[in-house]
């Protein structure tokens, strides 16, 4: 998996633009993620690759497009120094896997990374160092296994959502 790497206050404008957020197709949002902070993203994101970023990534407004966006173009994980709370819980909810790291500096741009969810160990196969970091609590880290919110409640009986 390659590493993405952005800076520090990485905001929902810059992952998802706000005109382009007329749209909730899934699809179409793949296609905006970052589309005028790093257009090359898009084209060249693969199935598993990682975001990893410094603080406060996924400030500004509480829209769902953005994870939403960074989810359906691949992305496997994002990994940063902190987090917006609510953009955080947004994440947790649409199923996309979210990993607080203090040393988000020493991966840089392009590297091999690896993430064993369950340990909370970072693999930068490309420097051949390991990063250790808090894995999700247990429940989230089953929202985020089903997929999702709405599917984990659908899968513990609760039909009516």
């Amino acid at each position: 998996m390659r590493a993405w790497k952005f800076g520090d206050d990485i905001n929902t404008d810059i992952i998802t633009p706000g005109r382009y957020t007329v749209t909730t197709d899934k699809k179409r949002l793949s296609e905006i993620a970052f589309i005028e902070y790093r257009p090359e993203f898009v084209k060249q994101v693969k199935e598993g690759d990682v975001i990893v970023a410094g603080n406060n990534f996924g400030c500004g407004s509480s829209r769902e497009h953005s994870p939403v966006a960074i989810k359906a173009a691949g992305v496997g994980a994002v990994v940063a120094k902190s987090f917006a709370r609510i953009f955080f819980r947004n994440a947790i909810n649409i199923g996309l896997p979210l990993f607080v790291c203090e040393d988000t500096e020493k991966i840089d741009d392009g590297d091999a990374v690896e993430i064993d969810f369950k340990t909370g160990e970072i693999r930068d196969k490309t420097k051949g160092l390991v990063l250790k970091v808090k894995p999700l609590p247990p429940f989230m880290q089953k929202i985020v296994d089903r997929g999702g919110l709405v599917e984990f409640l659908r899968s513990d009986g609760y039909d009516n959502v």
